[in-house]
């Protein structure tokens, strides 16, 4: 009998020799607009296997507006975005928080997501065959710098201001309490990001980060094993200074930018840690041709793939060709026929 996609998924994270790498295509509404036929087609020919279970609050936060159309956004935490292209996010232009004495109490911490129908989850996730997950995101460093922004907030993590620290303490205990309420519910797992790379490394020095936030990750992994759910982390950027650390805390998979930081480079954590294999979309994805775009699947899986450890993933965003984004997932189907 054929594996389901959520045995599929699970195969993969416990390198247990899946007959194929599970799917998952990242749609931002850029593509979704201007590429819907052949979007909706290669939804069809490559069916994904994991699903996000979203929504189910019982209330709605104080958000307003779309953040991927042109004009204003704002977010529940009351940042405030800008956004000039359609189809994309946009940027803080004014921090909510000049000065941590006088103005944390602006933000609002948006306890209306805990207000979850876990009995709406549950069905949901009755409903699917496919891998669930929670949709829920902390995300506390890339919070911190939309409500003071990324400048200033670098200077404090320099200085770490005890008004900063108090807040970072208070954001992490509402995050951790989401996470442990959906790993009540059916979801096999929860995730969190947040974007840690530059183009060459890391944003701030690694010792920085392992001091103030491999801390709270290794609460949401703890959080999610003890409920028996697997973990997901998402961060954009070159990210190898930290993979150790991932792999340390027991993260299950990562998304990542592999061709950013070289794929060969991240073969030593291969069998340690699933990678969703993102085909470069900064480059391959808008320019290469298909056959470019074969030859990048075989690179991530002749580095990454140890019985398992892959996810055929990419992103449809700004640029991207929907042919490469095609090939992607033909790439991987063609990697499964070989080897059976």
């Amino acid at each position: 009998m054929a594996a389901t996609s959520r045995e599929l998924v699970y195969q993969t994270l416990e390198f247990r020799s899946p007959c194929r790498a599970p799917r998952i295509l990242g749609v931002l509404p850029w593509a979704s607009t201007r590429y819907e036929k052949e979007l909706e087609e290669i939804r069809r020919d490559f069916p994904e296997d994991i699903q996000g279970i979203w929504g189910h609050q019982s209330e709605a936060g104080p958000g307003q507006g779309d953040p991927f159309v042109v004009g204003r956004y704002v977010d529940d935490w009351g940042c405030v975005f800008e956004n000039i292209q359609a189809g994309v996010h946009g940027e803080v232009k004014e921090p909510l928080i000049a000065d941590w004495k006088t103005d944390a109490g602006l933000a609002h911490v948006p306890i209306e997501w805990a207000g979850i129908d876990r009995d709406a989850v549950n069905r949901d996730c009755a409903a699917t065959e496919k891998y669930t997950i929670a949709g829920v995101c902390p995300r506390p460093f890339e919070q911190l710098q939309f409500l003071r922004g990324s400048e200033d907030l670098y200077a404090d993590l320099a200085v770490r201001p005890p008004e900063m620290m108090a807040f970072l303490r208070r954001m992490q205990e509402f995050y951790c309490h989401l996470l442990e309420l959906w790993v009540q519910t059916d979801v096999d797992a929860v995730n969190f990001m947040d974007d840690w790379g530059s183009q060459r490394g890391l944003l701030i020095h690694p010792n920085a980060w392992r001091e103030l936030f491999k801390p709270l990750y290794r609460d949401y992994v703890q959080i999610a094993h003890a409920a028996g759910k697997k973990i997901h982390m998402h961060s954009d950027g070159h990210i190898t200074a930290i993979m150790p650390d991932l792999v340390e805390i027991g993260v299950d998979s990562v998304n990542a930018q592999l061709f950013c930081m070289g794929v060969e480079n991240l073969k030593p954590f291969a069998g340690k840690i699933t990678f969703w294999g993102e085909i470069d979309r900064q480059d391959l994805l808008p320019n290469a041709t298909t056959e470019e775009i074969d030859l990048a699947v075989r690179s991530v899986h002749a580095n990454l793939w140890r019985s398992g450890g892959c996810i055929a993933h990419c992103e449809f965003g700004p640029g991207a060709r929907p042919e490469n984004v095609r090939q992607v997932f033909a790439s991987w189907d063609s990697l499964a026929t070989a080897a059976q």
